[in-house]
């Protein structure tokens, strides 16, 4: 890729300076996604955007917060979600989806692997218990339920959609 300079079109601008913006948000995310108690909630999801509005100058009335929640708008808010409640853990080989307003936590190799590869049972459960959400969702591997490459994982607890 070729720094934007002097002669630079505007497109390449908008598009780098839209590049920024992605990776700045994603790495807010990622960074601090473990800031907000209780983890693995809505509440958790409520509270990272309160403290990224609040820091971005928006008041904390109603009305401030959702205008900042348009501002960021509808594809960009999904993708801090998303990234919100992933976890990818390379040394298992494992990318875990654990959306609370999901019926399910996902659970998929980040590589194709022979056999259940960094799916195996006890894989999962220890890495369940390492991102803290081994109190969330059932740990019998019997109520699992496996789907090719990915394991569908049941909440014990009731999700509240958002």
């Amino acid at each position: 890729m070729t720094p934007a300079g002097p002669g630079a079109s505007s497109a390449q601008a908008t598009a780098l300076q839209a590049g920024l913006f992605d990776f700045a948000l994603g790495e807010l995310v990622r960074q601090h996604r473990t800031s907000f108690p209780p983890l693995w909630t809505t509440e958790s999801w409520a509270k990272l955007m309160i403290w990224l509005a609040l820091n971005c100058g928006a008041d904390g009335s109603r009305e401030g917060l959702e205008a900042f929640a348009a501002a960021i708008g509808p594809h960009a808010t999904a993708r801090m979600r998303r990234l919100f409640f992933e976890r990818e853990l390379e040394e298992v080989n494992l990318k875990l989806m654990a959306d609370p307003a999901e019926a399910q936590v996902l659970a998929l190799p980040l590589e194709p692997a022979g056999g259940e590869g960094g799916l195996a049972a006890d894989t999962l459960s220890a890495a369940l218990e390492q991102v803290g959400l081994a109190q969330q969702v059932s740990t019998d591997p019997h109520s699992w339920v496996r789907h090719d490459s990915a394991v569908a994982i049941p909440w014990t607890r009731l999700a509240s959609p958002s």
